[in-house]
């Protein structure tokens, strides 16, 4: 597999490349949000939410179904990554890639090749002005490539009430905080199992 260009990546693992498994994570929690599986708890927590099987196309990615397996109780995003049937998930996830040769060993970190893989798609993948007509794959691959820029144009209500991005309070109001860290920055602002009050289906 070379230089694993050729490999057809999914959101995840274009998010583990390029930011790592916090990333991946927020990723996987998007993931079930748009599935109706996961919703927003107590401010800063996300919970298992009632799934509408129309929606189900096909199986959630193993790390979402690892994410939320873990959610028997609201949990704060961050706490997601370091679960460890989401670690395991994380680890198996990154058999694959090392073997198409997008992830070294033993650091695994990501190789020249799957970052320059990522910088491609990125390019090729811009933000759009608006949410509207977007599938839940297009939603999922530019959260993965754009992080916080991406969750506050897509899903903005879950994603803050969810504590996937960072509130700024400004005259009493609580605003979306851009991200200090560029495309797909986001310190503390990755998930972790916890929840909010579920921001509906509009995202």
């Amino acid at each position: 597999m070379g230089d694993g260009t050729a490999v057809r990546l999914e959101p995840h693992e274009i998010a583990l490349l390029g930011e790592g498994p916090r990333a991946a994570v927020t990723v996987a929690v998007v993931e079930l949000h748009l599935r109706g599986l996961v919703e927003a708890d107590r401010p800063g927590t996300v919970r298992a939410g009632v799934a509408d099987a129309g929606r189900a196309e096909r199986p959630p990615s193993p790390l979402a179904a690892a994410v939320h397996a873990c959610l028997r109780a609201p949990t704060a995003p961050k706490a997601l990554v370091k679960d460890p049937e989401v670690r395991l998930a994380v680890a198996v996830m990154r058999i694959p890639l090392a073997e198409a040769g997008l992830l070294r060993y033993p650091l695994i970190g990501p190789t020249r090749a799957a970052r320059r893989h990522v910088r491609a798609l990125r390019d090729a993948h811009p933000l759009p002005a608006s949410r509207q007509g977007l599938t839940d794959r297009k939603r999922l691959l530019l959260v993965a490539l754009h992080g916080e820029a991406a969750l506050r144009l897509l899903v903005p209500l879950f994603a803050l009430r969810a504590g996937l991005v960072r509130r700024a309070e400004v005259g009493g109001a609580a605003l979306l905080k851009d991200s200090p860290r560029g495309t797909n920055g986001g310190g503390g602002a990755f998930l972790s199992c916890g929840g909010g009050s579920g921001s509906g289906g509009g995202e």
